[in-house]
């Protein structure tokens, strides 16, 4: 017999199920708008764009420090490995001869055959003969147990060595992970920084390659004043300056127009910090290789005392340096696209200022 009953409503029929069909497509309606507008981001106005790409190379730039650390680290570690290795192959050396030695000890005490000495003495044709002979065998007695000593020494001493060794490998090791690391970091960044650059017109990308505010015929005379401002100085190191700091600027004036090149010092392209290194390298002093520890080499100075030859700091993290010249001017390598120039310190923020002693 057929049932009578109403079939069970589902929570969703009537209007409610109306109403959840509407809010569906308007809810799809509205992912549609949204997926068709999220993804086309506004187009950067030039200042913009320079910002951003001046945000990417600075971080290029701490990068880059990271990795001059992390590249003079490996460096020192690998110094310490081949003399660790060195030392191991000389000791092992003496290690084998003492070997030998004590091995030349050994057979001639098996050809004796262990025959007591009171046996020796009764056969012997020539009792004082064998006496004088017995004498000499206590000094070789004597002699195989320095022997013996020799080899125990020998033997602790590569063993050290070969332990240090292997330490210096695991740090050789783990500061060249880092490396590769701080590499990929810094192309990321600078890669970044290049695909900016391209999508924007020509006059612009140049402008903001140099790092210049300044756009078409005025970047053009900015450039211009800024050569004829670094000629005009050449001659300027020696009646400003004298001895060593003397030098340092006489090397970065040399160097204005090379290339910027991230992670080296020269001769022909520097980053910041490779300026700097190699500038006071020239003057006969030995600066550390970052600029984070390059602050802390010389004597602090305060901004009112700066004088040239003194290293001037910039952004927090102390990430940029450059060799001040006077008049509030210093030679440093910029960024990639920007070769060694001079520049006002107050275009960057400044943090610190150092005197290589």
């Amino acid at each position: 017999m057929a049932s009578h009953r109403k079939p069970k409503q589902s929570p969703l029929a009537g209007g409610t199920a109306r109403a959840a069909a509407a809010l569906a497509l308007a809810g799809a309606a509205a992912a549609t708008a949204l997926e068709g507008t999220g993804h086309a981001a506004p187009a950067l106005t030039p200042e913009q764009a320079r910002a951003e790409v001046a945000r990417y190379y600075q971080q290029a730039e701490v990068a880059t420090e990271k990795y001059n650390g992390a590249k003079e680290k490996a460096d020192r570690a690998r110094s310490a490995l081949d003399r660790l290795q060195d030392e191991a192959a000389r000791k092992t050396e003496r290690l084998n001869t003492a070997r030998d030695a004590l091995g030349s000890f050994a057979a001639a005490q098996y050809r004796d055959g262990g025959m007591p000495t009171s046996v020796r003495l009764l056969l012997s044709a020539s009792p004082d003969r064998y006496l004088q002979g017995a004498s000499l065998a206590g000094r070789a007695g004597e002699r195989q147990a320095g022997a013996v000593a020799r080899v125990r020494h020998e033997l602790r001493g590569v063993q050290q060595v070969r332990s240090a060794a292997d330490t210096r490998l695991a740090e050789l090791r783990h500061e060249e992970a880092a490396l590769a690391r701080h590499k990929r970091a810094v192309e990321a960044k600078l890669g970044r920084a290049e695909r900016l650059l391209r999508e924007l017109p020509k006059e612009e990308r140049t402008a903001v390659a140099a790092g210049e505010r300044a756009t078409g015929t005025v970047a053009k005379a900015a450039d211009s004043t800024l050569a004829s401002v670094g000629s005009a100085a050449q001659q300027a190191p020696a009646a400003a300056v004298s001895g060593r700091a003397a030098r340092a600027v006489a090397f970065a004036y040399s160097a204005i127009g090379k290339p910027y090149v991230w992670g080296a010092t020269g001769p022909s392209g520097f980053d910041c910090s490779g300026l700097t290194q190699a500038a006071w390298q020239a003057a006969g002093v030995s600066l550390p290789r970052t600029t984070y520890t390059q602050i802390a080499a010389g004597r602090r100075i305060a901004r009112g005392q700066l004088a040239p030859g003194d290293l001037v700091f910039f952004y927090p993290g102390v990430s940029h340096v450059g060799l001040y010249i006077g008049g509030g001017r210093m030679i440093h390598a910029p960024h990639p696209g920007a070769p060694v120039r001079i520049a006002p310190i107050d275009e960057m923020p400044f943090v610190g200022a150092s005197r290589p002693a």
